[in-house]
């Protein structure tokens, strides 16, 4: 199946939506987004994922199991150990491959205003300080450096399993909401 765009029409009311994106592309808010929309369950994995002060939850992949047995939802495609689960289930992949230079912007100034507001984030977790940034390897700064290109790569590797909306900048994003998301399903119910 062809990659579908902004303006393409969805060829079935989507029930269960991943919404795939590097770091800081801005996956939950698309999520939270779609749910208000279309009226699904929106499962936030990283507070499922994430224990107090950032240690694995030995329940994450049990949870998302069970959710991903429901029949709607909307959730980020991420976490290496249940997306095999989650695809397996979903039947439209929302696909935010916005330029690097954007993806970053977003990631720093996230990161940065979480840190210095000391956002609690999930489970009382809290940002480290950004000095971390250039001596944790996996600090969610360069994770999301590293991961652009392998990112790209791993979607575009799914199009023949599952329905794919590439969106590329915001503009796009808005553009969706407003059209194809919103108008599936409006024919049936007139």
């Amino acid at each position: 199946m062809p990659l579908l765009g902004p303006a393409d029409p969805l060829p079935h009311v989507p029930r269960r939506i991943l919404v795939a994106g590097n770091a800081g592309s801005g996956k939950s808010t698309l999520c939270v987004r779609i749910a208000e929309r279309r009226d699904l369950r929106r499962v936030e994995l990283d507070s499922l994922y994430w224990g107090p002060q950032w240690t694995p939850r030995p329940e994450f992949a049990a949870e998302v199991a069970a959710f991903a047995d429901d029949d709607t939802w909307v959730t980020e495609f991420q976490y290496k150990e249940v997306r095999r689960v989650l695809l397996d289930r979903a039947d439209t992949m929302v696909w935010l491959d916005h330029p690097f230079v954007t993806v970053m912007g977003r990631l720093v100034g996230r990161t940065v205003r979480r840190r210095a507001c000391r956002v609690e984030l999930w489970n009382g977790n809290q940002e480290p300080s950004l000095w971390s940034a250039f001596t944790d390897s996996e600090h969610i700064l360069r994770w999301g450096w590293k991961t652009y290109r392998r990112n790209r790569a791993r979607v575009l590797a799914l199009v023949d399993e599952v329905v794919v909306v590439r969106l590329r900048g915001q503009g796009q994003v808005e553009r969706w909401l407003a059209g194809p998301l919103a108008s599936v399903g409006q024919e049936r119910a007139r």
